[in-house]
């Protein structure tokens, strides 16, 4: 295969799926093998390891237009395609693809789901070489470093060492974050998005809501639901119900809802979902766990419980950043409570205090923390913006771009 002229167009070997297995997520796979294993932060290591992958767009001849995209929690690799087990789009085409501000037309974007995951990346669905059974609670526990060596093993595999850009929103900021810090030389610019350094006491306890809510569920039988052919589906559908809440704003749940009641014309005095905003987070959560595992829940949210960057280097996040050349844009979202303007403030802070070359948005929406997933002019022009002028300054000759 000439990687320099390898092609992939949205959509392709997505169509046609009814149902994504982990052995078949209607994206690419490497095999790693037992003697090429991850080393992990808990101290052990994970042999073998498969990661699945979706890319977009055309190599250019020296692999300098690489885009790597990283995904949020509840995220995969189906960044801008038909999602083969919901036939739904793309948890980001609002942002990637044809002349979109990630711009599949001039870049090549990469996005792997995450080791630990459940769409094709060895997780805790994932059959365990030394039993032959399901991992469960015996998959070691991952970090978001984990999670960006693997992305690195990755690229190398696929014979790209540098990066023009990282991008990401929550989760995937945090991963964007780490490849700054710990491969400098590899990245070029980067777009942490909605994101912190460090998940703070409250949200640590929102995700601790969550995990509970799957582990009480008597169909989690310790871990071991599939081998005993049960899904804990109530406890996860709780779980992203709660989580949910987290993604929107008090203002956007009141302009979509409201106190509206759901199909009827009075209240019921009972316990059905009487409150169109009640329908709606149950239909959240019982769809939900038609495309994502409980476990790989569990272990999603411990990985962002744990990330710390600034403990990483001395208590002081400056030190993550020594030395970076790389250019940052910086994104908030003024109702974002999740991950609020002042968590990106700190990250700014940090990256003045070193010298790094820093642009800071703070886009005015009252979506909350979901407005990186939606309709958001604003943020698709600071996008576009900042990779145009990222490309001028690295002299990348883009496909597409002999008007600019």
């Amino acid at each position: 295969m000439n990687e320099a002229k390898w092609t992939s167009k949205p959509g392709q070997g997505a169509k046609g799926r009814a149902r994504a297995l982990p052995h078949a997520p209607g994206s690419q796979i490497v095999h790693f093998p037992q003697s090429e294993p991850l080393q992990l932060d808990c101290g052990g290591a994970l042999a073998p390891f498969s990661l699945a992958y979706q890319t977009y767009g055309t190599l250019n001849e020296d692999k300098s237009n690489v885009v790597l995209i990283c995904h949020a929690l509840s995220g995969d690799q189906h960044v801008a395609n038909t999602h083969p087990v919901t036939d739904k789009p793309g948890w980001w085409e609002t942002m990637v693809g044809p002349g979109k501000a990630i711009d599949t037309d001039r870049f090549f974007v990469v996005c792997a789901n995450h080791v630990g995951g459940c769409m094709g990346s060895t997780g805790p669905m994932s059959l365990n070489p030394e039993t032959g059974k399901p991992y469960g609670l015996d998959f070691p526990v991952i970090t978001i470093p984990d999670m960006v060596r693997a992305q690195a093993r990755l690229l190398d595999h696929l014979g790209i060492r540098d990066l023009f850009c990282v991008a990401g929103g929550s989760m995937g900021g945090m991963q964007v974050l780490e490849w700054a810090a710990s491969y400098k030389d590899r990245v070029f610019s980067a777009i942490p998005i909605a994101t912190a350094a460090r998940h703070t006491s409250q949200n640590i306890a929102f995700h601790e809501v969550g995990r509970q809510a799957i582990m009480a569920d008597p169909d989690w039988r310790g871990g071991r639901y599939l081998d005993e052919e049960t899904l804990p589906r109530k406890g996860l559908a709780v779980a992203r119900m709660a989580a949910h809440i987290t993604y929107l704003s008090d203002n956007a749940l009141h302009r979509k809802f409201g106190r509206n009641l759901q199909d009827r014309d009075a209240l019921t005095f009972g316990f059905d979902a009487d409150f169109q905003v009640e329908s709606y987070l149950r239909h959240q959560g019982y769809t939900f766990v038609d495309r994502f595992d409980a476990n790989s829940y569990l272990y999603m949210t411990r990985a962002m419980d744990y990330f710390d960057l600034a403990a990483d280097h001395d208590g002081v996040l400056a030190k993550a950043f020594e030395g970076t050349g790389t250019r940052f844009c910086c994104v908030s979202f003024t109702s974002d409570w999740l991950f609020p303007t002042e968590e990106t403030r700190a990250i700014v802070q940090a990256l003045n205090a070193v010298a790094a070359n820093v642009s800071f948005v703070e886009i005015e929406s009252d979506k909350g923390h979901d407005a990186f997933l939606l309709e958001e002019p604003e943020l698709f022009d600071a996008v576009s913006g900042f990779l145009s002028a990222a490309a001028r300054r690295r002299g990348l000759a883009l496909p597409g771009a002999a008007g600019d």
